[in-house]
């Protein structure tokens, strides 16, 4: 018997015996369990994290990735038939996202989200560049806003971090930002706040667009535990793609502790990366392990903030962090599996995986059985179905809409002698993923009271970012001397051979 088939023979035994299943099919039905063993489909324990789950935030943000590949079709995804209970929970359909290392795009499965109160999902997309394809990332913009203001190129960030300790171990640190003042930068000064169990505080930051940088000022996220359900992306080769009718519905979740075990930040991406990113190649691609990405002065992580302040009581907590982190940098065998069929064989050789925190992801069916899963489900019906599946052709409509009202060729940015730049503004369409409101929600999903950041100084300089100024490769350190290091000097991306637009 060839090789292959053994390999496959025991890829299905073990998903026989786990109970597993990530649904394929050519209709539109309950689809059934994909045949994992088959060419051209991998389940992955490693990749980009969706937009809408976790969204990064960068000092000086960038224009997105540009690759030469033409993007292929959307999927036609269904949503999964268990979802977490609540009345803010909806699904947030996937999309494609380029994997560098494979020089092909993979699928960032959908995920089940209870949207952050008070905002609304504004999707992103791929448009055509001068180069080739450039990817417009998503975030999560006020539900309140009629209009979105496309603003230059913001200045090169001087956000250094706090000079002193915390005025109490219940506070942390909110970076500052620049902000559009009277038709000009100003910046606003970081400052120290409270930190509340069970949220997250996202700061304010700029994403980019074709047609402008966009203000996303601050506001509260549900903690990493109560946003929703997180599922495996999955490489589908052309050939899947091309199968008449093809659909897919995903069902292997990746395990929360896990998630912010393994967690990167990616900026030149945009992006979260979970998983095996701790080879010290990663660094010169632009990858950030989350326990050191807040020492620099690239960027913030709200979800590692948080973390941190969670274990605030235990001294030993970071030393810990950051000791794993050096192990499994340094040893091949201490790292997650990149498939779901490589954690698979863990499971059936009798390794200890799940002492050792290799276990990654876990079928949906098995966690929703599961009495120690902190999430609870409930099944979704054929109406609640129908009706998620279209949210789905609404969001694609959505983004399609975004791109035509952002491609630069509709749009001159204005400059008045009189009043300099004029921000142009444009009234996007309604999304199709909106948070209930406030009144509608339970007391422990009501948002705090929301932050107050201080008024802008306008003493500090603005100074506009170097052109063509390089980044140096970031150092894959952890521990007290490299976060000294990293606050000295402002560390950058140096991605592999892909181009910018002529914005950038």
């Amino acid at each position: 018997m060839k090789k292959c088939h053994v390999w496959r023979l025991c890829i299905v035994a073990g998903l026989a015996a786990m109970g597993t299943g990530l649904g394929l099919s050519t209709a539109q039905t309950a689809p059934p369990p994909i045949p994992y063993g088959e060419d051209g489909i991998e389940v992955l324990t490693r990749g980009p994290v969706h937009e809408a789950f976790a969204g990064t935030v960068t000092f000086d943000p960038e224009p997105g990735v540009v690759v030469q590949k033409t993007p292929p079709d959307t999927i036609e995804e269904m949503p999964p038939n268990q979802r977490p209970e609540g009345v803010n929970v909806t699904w947030i359909p996937g999309y494609t996202a380029w994997d560098d290392e494979r020089n092909d795009y993979l699928w960032v499965s959908g995920v089940w989200r209870s949207p952050p109160p008070g905002r609304q999902w504004i999707s992103g997309y791929w448009g055509r560049a001068q180069q080739g394809f450039q990817w417009t990332s998503g975030y999560w913009g006020d539900v309140q806003g009629n209009e979105v203001e496309y603003l230059p190129e913001p200045p090169e960030t001087v956000e250094v971090g706090p000079s002193g300790a915390p005025p109490s171990a219940d506070q942390s640190w909110i970076p500052g930002s620049w902000v559009w003042h009277h038709g000009r930068y100003a910046w606003r000064p970081g400052y120290w706040v409270a930190v509340q169990a069970d949220w997250d505080w996202v700061p304010s930051n700029y994403t980019w667009s074709p047609r402008g940088y966009i203000f996303v000022d601050g506001y509260w996220d549900y903690s990493v535990a109560r946003r929703g359900v997180l599922f495996a992306p999955v490489y589908f080769n052309a050939g899947v793609y091309a199968r008449r009718g093809f659909s897919y519905s995903p069902s292997i979740v990746i395990n929360v502790s896990a998630f912010t075990d393994h967690l990167f930040v990616r900026p030149q991406y945009h992006s979260y990366y979970f998983g095996d990113y701790y080879d010290s190649s990663y660094s010169n691609t632009g990858f950030y392990w989350a326990g050191s990405y807040n020492a620099t002065r690239y960027g913030y992580d709200p979800i590692y903030a948080h973390r941190r302040w969670e274990h605030r009581q235990d001294n030993g907590w970071e030393v810990r962090v950051q000791a794993d982190f050096r192990n499994r940098r340094d040893h091949i065998e201490a790292r997650p599996p990149r498939t779901f069929a490589a954690q698979l064989t863990l499971n059936t050789s009798g390794s200890k995986s799940r002492e050792t925190g290799l276990v990654v992801a876990a079928s949906l069916d098995q966690l929703a059985k599961s009495k120690d899963s902190p999430v609870r489900f409930q099944a979704v019906d054929n109406d609640e179905k129908q009706k998620h599946a279209q949210r789905g052709i609404d969001v694609r409509k959505f983004r399609e809409e975004r791109q035509v009202l952002e491609t630069p060729a509709v749009n001159t940015p204005a400059h008045d002698p009189q009043k300099g730049f004029v921000p142009a503004r444009v009234k996007l369409p309604k999304s199709a993923i909106v948070a209930k409101p406030t009144e509608e929600l339970a007391k422990d999903r009501t948002p705090p009271k929301r932050q107050e950041a201080p008024e802008p100084d306008l003493k500090v300089e603005a100074k506009p970012r170097k052109v063509g100024a390089k980044r140096e490769p970031q150092r894959q350190e952890a521990g007290p001397k490299a976060d000294e290091d990293q606050r000295k000097d402002k560390p950058g991306d140096k991605p592999k051979k892909t181009k910018k637009s002529k914005d950038d």
